[in-house]
């Protein structure tokens, strides 16, 4: 398969050039709207899938260098600008995010916990179910890739489960016997335990630096504590409504309990690794929760939880090395980080913010609030990618909301959480989706249709239930 498909990046090009030669809006810096023309250019490319986000990445850094848009006449520090998201903590705190979660499958620490729910509470397809979002929900704060969680280690496990009792995705007349229901209810919790932690996807962060660049301050804690109640509603509430509207046709799996039991005896006691590993997720925990506290920063925790596997040699170096989804978003991360980053300090989000409130500036920020919510939510639908929907729209809706009056860190945080649920939508919609999809138990109609609802569904329970919450934390 060929990395570079020359038509989509011939397009991507032409877009690029067509922006960038369309003259300046006025009030607008020439150095801004250029900016503008590469960062479009990027994100079109990335959604088109002209080349790999990496490959992209890298060709916006260059010219952003090469055209020295961050400093015209001085190209040793427009490079050295182009460069600068490299060093920003957010960025590292997510890298070695997706290290740390090696440690996960690397010591099958991560598939001995989804075993153990699943002998604890699969009786039932909808205990099944449960049990299967509750080691997603165990493993999302230190797993941020949730492609990784949801695709390396709960779909592995999701599939033997369904096969087990007899739906296999080779015979489609199976496929509603209990694997089509398991797909669906899988996929959504990984997407509430994705927007339920800073680290639970690797978008979380990239908002956390948007919004610090508009001075509303995100720590983990605060993310947590105004995700719990809505995120703890939607854990119980995708399994049972899927359950309703996607029913198994199987509705008893009481062979589950045994089949797990079986499968952690085969897997025998906990080993050393997983003691440390499980050792590591602690110290972990308790310094993203404590760190406000103790004056710990996030990405610090996340160094010393990572030299701590290092040194125990829980994980290697060539381990480090090799974890390649890491080293890809640290790439990608920061060139977006860099470009979204200058728009802001060139003028571009605040005179577009100015522009876009002479056309909602007369409404109330209440009916603001929901109008920016709701279309930044279903935009997902031209999006195959949370990170270039984040990297596109989150800095520019949020700068929108706050000239109109909407409490900054209401807004930032209700943004911040849409990043995983809007995945709900479509078979493409995020890092998790083509491979649950690509099971073949649920089929395309069903996919929009039930992800459609579920997207009603989650945004009742965050705007409206989690609207509430954070009037109790004093969000708003």
């Amino acid at each position: 398969m060929k990395e570079i498909k020359y038509a989509p990046l011939l397009i991507t090009l032409a877009i690029g050039l067509i922006i960038w030669f369309i003259p300046e809006p006025e009030g607008v810096k020439p150095e801004a709207w250029h900016l503008l023309a590469i960062f479009l250019a990027t994100i079109v490319g990335i959604i088109l899938k002209a080349a790999p986000m990496g490959t992209m990445s890298m060709i916006a850094i260059a010219l952003v260098a090469l055209t020295g848009v961050l400093a015209p006449g001085n190209p040793g520090k427009s490079i050295t600008l182009a460069l600068s998201s490299f060093g920003d903590k957010v960025i590292w705190l997510i890298g070695i995010s997706f290290f740390i979660a090696r440690g996960f499958i690397k010591t099958g620490l991560g598939k001995r916990i989804a075993y153990l729910f699943i002998r604890i509470f699969g009786r039932s397809s909808l205990g099944l179910a449960y049990g299967l979002g509750l080691a997603d929900l165990v493993l999302a704060p230190a797993v941020p890739s949730n492609t990784a969680r949801g695709g390396g280690i709960i779909y592995p496990i999701m599939k033997s489960m369904a096969i087990n009792f007899g739906s296999e995705p080779e015979k489609p007349a199976t496929h509603r016997k209990l694997g089509a229901y398991l797909s669906l209810s899988s996929y959504n919790m990984n997407l509430v335990t994705s927007s339920m932690f800073l680290t639970g996807t690797a978008s979380n962060p990239m908002c956390q630096k948007f919004a610090k660049n508009l001075g509303i301050d995100i720590t983990w804690t605060s993310w947590l504590m105004a995700a719990l109640v809505p995120a703890v509603i939607s854990l119980l509430a995708v399994p049972y409504i899927l359950y309703k509207i996607y029913p198994p046709e199987l509705k008893s799996t009481g062979d589950a309990p045994q089949i797990a039991a079986e499968k952690l005896k085969e897997m025998g006691p906990v080993h050393r690794d997983e003691w440390l590993m499980l050792i590591a997720f602690v110290v972990l925990l308790v310094l993203w929760i404590t760190g406000d506290i103790f004056k710990i920063d996030a990405t610090t925790t996340a160094f010393i939880g990572l030299v701590f596997l290092l040194l125990s040699q829980v994980l290697t170096w060539d381990d480090v090395k090799g974890e390649k989804g890491a080293w890809d978003t640290i790439v990608w991360f920061s060139a977006l980080v860099m470009m979204a980053s200058f728009l802001n300090e060139l003028g571009f989000i605040p005179w577009f913010s100015e522009l876009m409130k002479g056309y909602v500036g007369h409404m109330k920020w209440t009916l603001a609030f929901p109008v920016i919510v709701l279309v930044y939510f279903y935009s997902h639908y031209i999006f195959a990618s949370a990170t270039a929907h984040v990297a596109a729209m989150y800095a520019a809706f949020l700068s929108v909301g706050i000239s109109v009056g909407i409490p900054g860190t209401l807004l930032a945080l209700s943004l911040g959480f849409c990043g995983g649920i809007f995945g709900t939508l479509t078979h493409y919609g995020h890092g998790p989706a083509p491979v649950f999809f690509g099971s073949t138990y649920v089929d395309l109609k069903d996919w929009w249709t039930r992800g459609f609802v579920l997207s009603v569904a989650f945004l009742i329970i965050w705007m409206g239930l989690g609207g509430v919450w954070w009037k109790v934390l004093g969000i708003w």
